[in-house]
């Protein structure tokens, strides 16, 4: 399949991220988000990151002015998907609004156009059973920051073509990424593993067993992670940290994913991770150095 169009869906951290790397590698790129302002944004924040490339050589001048030029942003999904051979959705992970969003790709794509979803737990079946095409869609879940990290999580849903899983697959070759397939069931693999781990390390905090940098360190260096669990929850966002676990716990009606009271409590308290500048840390200043927060010293 030659496929030259792609449409993103969502102007957001990862959203801008996906887009780049489209843009990056010569595809055309339709950036749509309800927000003239966020997609404004994104395309400032792609032009930095771009930056940042070419300062390691990892990306040239010409190839930046390439690809910002391969770059489009719209606020309608119906201008904004009508040539798309590929249309990878990255809105926020909420499943009403995922279907939402599938409804409409579905009634305005063209009728060959693959629909992909970057969703980290939603059921890609369910994705599907909104459309008229299950047979065309599939879960296509790039990780954070996508410009930087290899791994493509490629989820077949219950009906998904296998010929248009090998595009996919094909295709995350051709961006520089190492896809991996995986099958359709409540978190995938990365979060059926990672979510408990890190709902581990909240509960060993809130149990006493241990503070924040403590919980963390062990990890890095016993375990040779590079980034601690709390770390990486405050990093993905504790409310999509909840949201995932939350799939996984009615998905599977397995206690062992029930989350942690002190991730709910965190969560409705509005102390996200570093997108709201708190959670297990504090986040100001653009300092690098981890400060934990006050409320677990």
């Amino acid at each position: 399949m030659n496929i030259k169009h792609v449409s993103v869906i969502g102007a957001g951290t990862m959203g801008n991220g996906i887009a780049h790397v489209f843009a990056q590698n010569g595809y055309i790129v339709n950036l749509i988000d309800v927000s003239q302002t966020q997609l404004e944004k994104a395309v400032l924040t792609i032009k930095k990151n771009m930056d940042r490339q070419i300062v390691k050589g990892i990306l040239k001048e010409e190839e930046k002015r390439i690809a910002i030029e391969n770059l489009h942003i719209y606020t309608s999904i119906s201008e904004g998907v009508k040539e798309a051979a590929l249309v990878v959705e990255a809105a926020t992970e909420n499943a009403e609004l995922k279907l939402n969003i599938f409804k409409q790709l579905d009634e305005h794509a063209p009728t060959g156009a693959i629909l992909a979803s970057n969703t980290s737990s939603i059921s890609i079946t369910k994705i599907a059973s909104v459309t008229k095409r299950p047979s065309l869609v599939i879960g296509m879940h790039f990780m954070n920051p996508v410009p930087v990290m290899k791994l493509v999580e490629i989820i077949n849903g219950y009906a998904t073509d296998p010929t248009v899983t090998e595009h996919i697959v094909a295709l995350s070759k051709l961006l520089g990424k190492v896809p991996c397939v995986v099958n359709d069931y409540p978190g995938f693999i990365a979060n059926k593993i990672l979510m408990p781990m890190i709902n581990e390390a909240i509960s060993s905090l809130y149990e006493g067993i241990a503070g924040v940098e403590s919980i963390d360190t062990i990890m890095k260096l016993g375990m040779a992670h590079p980034m601690g669990p709390l770390q990486l929850a405050d990093f993905i966002g504790l409310d999509v940290c909840l949201s995932i676990l939350n799939v996984l716990y009615l998905g599977f009606g397995n206690p062992k994913y029930a989350p942690c009271p002190l991730l709910v409590n965190m969560v409705t308290a509005g102390r996200l991770g570093v997108k709201t500048g708190e959670g297990f840390y504090q986040y100001s200043g653009g300092s690098k150095d981890l400060v934990v927060s006050n409320r677990f010293k």
